[in-house]
């Protein structure tokens, strides 16, 4: 099978948004008027975000979720992305699953497939997705204000760990593993809930690197600081519940796990009862955790109510190898 042969039988669909699809040399994709368009690129690569021997159907779910997860967090809603593959082989029966999963996504969220690349080498995923928003209604990192309450989408540190257990650093029966995984190889893109925090949260980003070191990005572009309360981010970890965990793994995993794409966000603190609204009508949960200072810095609470010295670092691709 070669590479065009690849393209058309897996990745070839008939335009349903695009002006002109996958096929030619470019893509012709134009957002509804008066529309903006917001973009995002990430790139999966073998053996750094994904272990071998991961399902195709999970892996190609993941590929897109992680970048509609961007999208959430700037409000936008999705319409179509690229993909840039290098396999190394033509394998029909991985390519279909993992197109399986790619697409079933893609579909559940009305976001096209509508161009890219393929090539022979190490099994190398790089999506870049467009979406739309209205002018002035994109949800950035650069607007939290001392005052506001910060809060997180969903669950947090089940992903990392799994990762721990499947690297035998940490023990996990059955039930447990299989919940923890499916949040670190089938993460959920908050899309939903990113569009109905317009004109409710003062800033927003997605969870990738950990907790910690992502609001950290809110608070170094919005010149604030931050409070957060550990006792209100512990029972987030949700396959760690039933499960004896030593306190400062529970903190490594839900603090600077990484891997999460829950969303982030600030907002007055009165437009809690607007953020309540925002997540009932996403069927999300939505958690306060704390909330901005103006005092510079990230604070945190301990489990006995009073001030924890950080000592968790979150993911850096270039600080861990």
């Amino acid at each position: 099978m070669g590479e065009f042969d690849l393209i058309r039988r897996f990745f070839q669909r008939p335009v349903r948004h695009a002006v002109l699809g996958v096929g030619d040399d470019c893509a012709l994709l134009a957002p509804a008027p008066g529309m903006q368009l917001a973009i995002s690129s990430d790139m999966l690569v073998e053996g750094r975000h994904f272990f071998a021997d991961v399902d195709a159907r999970l892996l190609g779910h993941k590929a897109l979720a992680v970048n509609l997860s961007d999208l959430a967090a700037c409000g936008a809603r999705p319409l179509g992305f690229t993909l840039a593959l290098s396999l190394p082989r033509a394998d029909a029966a991985w390519t279909e699953a993992f197109a399986g999963g790619l697409l079933a996504l893609a579909d559940a969220h009305g976001c096209e497939l509508i161009g890219g690349d393929t090539t022979q080498g190490p099994l190398n995923i790089c999506i870049t997705v467009f979406g739309e928003v209205p002018p002035g209604q994109a949800l950035l990192r650069s607007g939290a204000r001392a005052g506001d309450d910060i809060w997180v989408s969903g669950s947090l540190g089940d992903a990392r760990l799994a990762l721990q257990a499947l690297l035998g650093q940490t023990p996990l029966a059955p039930p447990a593993l299989a919940a923890a995984r499916q949040r670190l190889e089938a993460p959920t893109p908050r899309v939903a809930l990113g569009q109905a925090l317009r004109g409710i949260a003062s800033s927003a980003l997605d969870l990738s690197d950990g907790l910690l070191g992502d609001l950290g990005h809110i608070l170094a572009q919005s010149q604030v600081g931050a409070c957060v309360d550990t006792r209100l981010t512990t029972p987030l970890l949700e396959a760690g519940r039933n499960v004896r965990l030593p306190v400062d793994l529970v903190h490594q995993c839900t603090l600077a796990g990484g891997d999460d794409y829950e969303l982030c966000f600030t907002a007055p603190a009165g437009r809690r009862e607007a953020v309540a609204a925002a997540g009932q009508a996403s069927a999300v949960r939505v958690t306060r955790i704390g909330r901005i200072e103006a005092e510079p810095g990230l604070r945190l609470i301990g489990p006995d109510g009073q001030p924890l010295s950080p000592r968790w670092a979150s993911f850096d691709h270039f600080a861990a190898t």
